[in-house]
């Protein structure tokens, strides 16, 4: 399992999975608590390749929330022969972001991370809304900016066809930044791909539903 982390996040936000599941890897995308930066998903999907290679993997589990999950897609697509499977968590083939969440990261950074941090839960509770807004502060105004840019920009829907991998697209049931619809829609486009919405959870399952994230991935798995 190789889990890839959102915009304006570090791996930690995968700590319950990477430990759940032994050998797991979460490296930091460049920019992220890292040296380097990136600025489109397919300059991360690149990072991630090279990663990849590095450590001489094999039969790897690509697991990406959002700008993660279309990192997870962009590689697919290029058919990596060290790829064997792909879980996408609160993600989709198009990521479009509201203009004034751009607007807001570009002019008023912490006040409209925190706004965003609000939205990436179906819970959120003011520990959970301070430790999103702290990691994108952490990341940094520039590095988080160019994370939802590089979303805003990715498209891959048409591509979709091209995916040979078994696909599991995770949603949560109150995902407000990716709807349910979003994995469904892949679901509707990729051949045999499965989809599992799960409750009482945001764009953030992986935080807010931990064991039942780590069951689905770990059943996902066991079909492969």
């Amino acid at each position: 399992m190789l889990f890839i982390h959102g915009s304006g996040f570090t791996s930690e936000i995968f700590a319950r999975q990477v430990a759940r599941f032994p050998g797991a890897l979460a490296p930091n995308l460049p920019g992220h608590a890292s040296a380097g930066a990136g600025s489109s998903v397919a300059e991360f999907a690149d990072f991630i390749e090279e990663y990849i290679r590095a450590h001489d993997l094999a039969d790897v589990v690509l697991c990406g929330n959002s700008l993660g999950g279309a990192i997870a897609l962009e590689i697919g697509v290029r058919r990596n022969p060290a790829v064997r499977a792909l879980a996408l968590i609160g993600s989709g083939s198009r990521l479009k972001v509201a203009p004034v969440f751009l607007e807001g990261l570009r002019d008023t950074f912490e006040s409209t991370a925190r706004e965003i941090a609000k939205f990436l839960y179906a819970n959120p509770t003011p520990e959970r809304v301070d430790d999103a807004w702290g990691s994108m502060q952490r990341v940094g105004q520039d590095q988080t900016l160019r994370d939802f840019l590089a979303c805003n920009a990715f498209d891959l829907t048409e591509r979709l066809g091209e995916l040979t991998l078994p696909v599991l697209a995770l949603a949560g049931e109150s995902d407000l930044m990716t709807p349910p619809k979003y994995a469904r829609a892949l679901a509707d486009r990729i051949a045999g791909a499965q989809v599992q919405i799960l409750p009482q959870a945001g764009h953030l399952a992986m935080v807010e539903r931990p064991a039942d994230t780590n069951e689905a991935l770990i059943r996902f798995v066991a079909t492969l």
